[in-house]
């Protein structure tokens, strides 16, 4: 068993003339650490990525290597992550990664129809405030 990218992976072994050697592996739909902490709840994930996106001295780079990271993850963000993303974007005047969180969570929504809208209308009132277009708005989707 081995722990890969927050992931705990299982092999299967078969023995050879050679030796052992990984025959498959099979991912296990859990979070898990390394350093053997507990399980984080849904409402701690999103707290951590929300106080992650209102820290006050985010840059550029630490923005996109968030948003890099919480993409990667096997869901859609919530729109309490999205909206506070949206204003460390606002905040650093960088209306180019504003677009291309939406076009990724866009993405991310896959073939479910429903998710995309849903998180547009959640996200509403912080697009108007801030004076942030959706792609469709643009003419980009």
């Amino acid at each position: 068993m081995r722990n890969w990218g927050g992931s705990v992976v299982h092999f299967n072994w078969r023995h050879t003339v050679y030796g052992y050697v990984q025959s498959c592996y099979t991912p296990l739909a859990q979070r898990c650490y390394s350093h053997g902490g507990k399980l984080e709840s849904d409402e701690e994930f999103d707290a951590r990525w929300v106080t992650y996106f209102n820290k006050a001295d985010i840059d550029a780079w630490e923005l996109r290597k968030g948003m890099n990271t919480l993409i990667g993850y096997d869901l859609v963000p919530e729109p309490k992550i999205l909206e506070a993303a949206l204003r460390a974007c606002r905040r650093l005047d960088d209306l180019a990664s504003a677009m291309r969180i939406l076009e990724a969570v866009k993405d991310k929504s896959g073939p479910h129809k429903k998710i995309y809208p849903y998180l547009i209308q959640e996200l509403r009132p912080t697009l108007d405030e801030l004076g942030i277009s959706t792609p469709e708005e643009l003419g980009m989707d």
